[in-house]
């Protein structure tokens, strides 16, 4: 039997091409007319809905549409802007209606309930705050009976429409059972076919087009990247135009494109953007660089520094640009004392080769000088060539002193050039208002006529702040600069010669420090620093006075040991009464070289720091040193004298003790012993003159003339008192002196008596012959 044969047999048709098209158009109609219509109840209860709706709403047919909701409770409608409840007074007033604000989305949501986040507790607290509890009380059970009410419908509507239910289920069910026969007949029309033979088309289609969409894929990359870089054009550029502006000195420009492109918002996923913004932080980085090595200039201008810090505070710098600045400079100053200290080093090395170089060649030449001698048979000039050596080592150090005094005369001129004017940019740093620090006090013309709108400006410019640092921070850098600078003069001006003193070098150093204070005095510099430079000056001053008070006794003492016993003439020695040497002038000379320079000191000290700094306990210690120095000269000197007289009465001594052991004197010993004698009692007399020249009016002459320096200190009593104990000592060593003399004096007479009376052969009288 065939499958036609088969299919005719069944009920149903098993392939699409066996149904009877008119039978399925009866089957649809049937099916259609199977509703059946609804009763006559159920019409009367949706009439009874309908009326209860209108007569729900014949009280807002005067609201505009779409600004009412129905109350759920039945209460009255809601204002759909504000979800209130329309009361009567609302109606009545619709001008504060329409001024009522809207909720928010998420409160909205909680109050509308058709909304998937409604919330009864908010709808309650919200819409029917003011509503009493009967009504809600009312509106729960209009609400309950509208629910059952609601249920009873549904369950109305399936049970009047089960029937078609039913009908549609069986329908569907049949008609997916005969699709899925269709399916599985492999000689039905199907779906499988048309589905094989439409991938075969999609392949075919797939390879043929290949190519183009692979083109069009291209075109849709390259369109979004153009359009990408259309969009980003300007932040592509930005590298290459903020090193234009940069070249061209448009910092300004170059600042701002910066800024603009961390403004941009970019996609996290482009890593190209990313990568321009690098180039662009990588440009900036160098222009940071560039800017801070700038303020290296030493020539650089306020206002342009101003500028630079400006620009660096806009760029967020790493470091405090205007601290960094600061440090800059201190450390340019800290360089220049150092680089001082070096040339010093070098020209001193210098100096102490030409020296070595000089005793080297001195050495060869006496060792030659003393061989020519040798074969000659002629004595070398011993004391000549120490007198030379003498001479070279005072010269050189000269030349040493020389140097040092130069150092500290440049490390001063450092000190004064640039300490003054890196305060005053602190302050104007401080203050907030660069530019006045560079103007200084002088104003322009145009400043002048623009002076009542700069007023305002420079106001808002001191409020200004450029630095989280305070002022005495750099008071503090300030002050360790100068304490480089103290500990660098007083090193140096320790070294100085004492064989130089009476040169200017020291004082012309201690007024290089004097002028230092001066300048940095005021404003221009902090106050702690002006007190550590009045300290050195004070101190570099005592130090001088004091090897000035060394070196006048000293020296005292080295003149001493070269007395020539030549009285002066009347007109030497001032028409003195005095017959006296040249020892008492020199000591005279060198005692008023040094107080001289004592007095000019002191005198400086006193005007120089006593205007700002009480120094009073430094002056009396000054003054006290002084005043013992010039006492202890007087006293040295007296005591040299009176060693010059013991002296010569110890050699008178020594030369009668020889001739008594010899036990006789021939004609010649006599001769020689006179002429002794004589020589003996003219030295006498003239350490008699010197002492009493110093002690009737060489003393009173210089005490009088440099008391003033210590008689702040000192009242007429002390005077006196000092004067009496000059004259004590010169009394007591003229009157010891004076015995040496008459007791030399009464031994000669002793000698010329025994010589006549006992030696000459002459017999006086009956007296016998004396033996010897």
């Amino acid at each position: 039997a065939s499958r036609d044969d088969a299919d005719l047999d069944d009920a149903e048709p098993r392939s699409w091409k066996r149904v009877d098209e008119a039978e399925l158009a009866r089957r649809v109609r049937e099916m259609r007319e199977a509703r059946a219509a609804p009763s006559v109840q159920a019409l009367d209860q949706k009439a009874a809905a309908a009326a209860a709706a209108r007569k729900a709403l014949t009280s807002v047919q005067t609201l505009p549409k779409g600004v009412e909701v129905l109350d759920p409770l039945g209460l009255g409608v809601m204002d759909n802007k504000s979800l209130r409840l329309i009361t009567e007074a609302s109606m009545s007033s619709p001008v504060s209606r329409e001024k009522s604000q809207g909720l928010d989305p998420s409160m909205r949501e909680k109050v509308i309930y058709s909304s998937p986040h409604f919330d009864p507790k908010v709808f309650l607290s919200w819409v029917h705050k003011d509503t009493s509890a009967a009504d809600l009380e009312s509106g729960a059970l209009t609400l309950k009976t509208d629910l059952k009410g609601r249920t009873q419908q549904k369950k109305q509507l399936v049970k009047e429409n089960f029937d078609c239910f039913v009908s549609c289920k069986t329908t569907i069910d049949d008609i997916e059972s005969k699709l899925r026969q269709i399916e599985d007949d492999p000689e039905g029309a199907g779906t499988s076919h048309l589905y094989s033979v439409t991938q075969k088309i999609s392949g075919v289609a797939n390879r043929a087009f290949e190519p183009l969409f692979e083109r069009q894929a291209q075109a849709d990359k390259i369109r979004s990247v153009q359009g990408m870089l259309q969009r980003f054009r300007t932040l592509f550029n930005l590298p290459s135009a903020i090193r234009g502006n940069i070249r061209k000195g448009e910092y300004d420009l170059a600042v701002r494109e910066y800024q603009k492109a961390k403004s941009i918002v970019l996609p996290s996923h482009v890593g190209i953007l990313k990568r321009v913004l690098e180039e662009v932080e990588k440009v900036m980085h160098e222009f940071r660089g560039m800017l801070y090595k700038s303020m290296e200039d030493p020539h650089l201008d306020l206002a342009e520094l101003e500028n630079i810090v400006r620009l660096l505070l806009e760029l967020e710098p790493e470091t405090d640009p205007v601290w960094h600045y600061l440090n800059i400079q201190n450390g340019r100053i800290h360089g220049l004392f150092e680089k001082c200290t070096v040339d010093h080093e070098v020209r001193m090395e210098i100096l102490q080769n030409k020296r070595h170089e000089k005793v080297l060649s001195d050495s060869k030449w006496r060792q030659l000088q003393q061989e020519s001698n040798k074969s000659l048979e002629v004595d070398s000039a011993i004391g000549d060539s120490f007198q030379d050596d003498q001479l070279s080592s005072t010269f050189m150090a000269e030349e040493a002193d020389s140097l040092r005094a130069t150092y500290i005369r440049r490390l001063s001129a450092v000190l004064i050039q640039h300490v003054p004017a890196f305060w005053r940019l602190a302050l104007s740093v401080f203050s907030g208002k660069f530019a006045k620090a560079a103007a200084g006090n002088a104003l322009a013309d145009s400043e002048m006529n623009a002076k009542s709108g700069a007023n305002k400006t420079d106001d808002k410019g001191a409020e200004a702040k450029y630095t989280n640092h305070s002022l005495d921070e750099v008071a503090s850098m300030v002050c360790a600069t100068v304490s480089v600078f103290d500990t660098k003069v007083q090193n140096t001006f320790r070294d100085f010669e004492e064989c130089n003193i009476l040169r200017p070098f020291m004082g012309d150093t201690i007024k290089e420090i004097a002028k230092a204070c001066q300048t940095l005095e005021g404003k221009d510099s902090s106050p702690t620093a002006v007190k550590m430079l009045h300290a050195l000056h004070s101190e570099m001053t005592k130090l001088y006075i004091l090897r000035l008070c060394s070196w006048m006794r000293v020296t005292t003492k080295e003149v001493s040991k070269h007395e020539t016993w030549v009285t002066l003439s009347t007109l030497e020695r001032n028409k003195s009464p005095y017959a006296i040497s040249c020892l008492p002038l020199e000591f005279r000379e060198i005692t008023i070289s040094a107080m001289d320079r004592i007095e000019l000191m002191i005198f400086n000290l006193r005007n120089e720091t006593a205007k700002s700094y009480d120094i009073t306990r430094q002056l009396q210690e000054i003054h006290e040193s002084v005043r013992l120095a010039f006492l202890n000269s007087f006293r040295d000197f007296a005591g040299y004298l009176g060693t010059f007289g013991a002296e010569l009465a110890q050699s008178r001594s020594n030369k009668e003790n020889n001739h008594v052991q010899n036990g006789y004197m021939n004609g010649t010993d006599r001769e020689s012993s006179a002429s002794m004698d004589g020589d003996l009692h003219k030295k006498l007399l003239v350490v008699l003159s010197n002492i009493g020249y110093c002690k009737a009016e060489l003393s009173d002459q210089l005490y009088n003339k440099y008391r003033h320096i210590w008689s702040p200190i000192r009242d007429n009593d002390e005077r006196s008192a000092d004067m009496r104990d000059l004259v004590t000592s010169f009394s007591g060593l003229e009157d010891k002196v004076l015995d040496q003399y008459t007791f030399a004096k009464s031994n000669v007479i002793r000698n010329a008596a025994h010589n006549y009376l006992l030696d000459s052969g002459i017999h006086w009288g009956a007296a016998p012959v004396v033996k010897v």
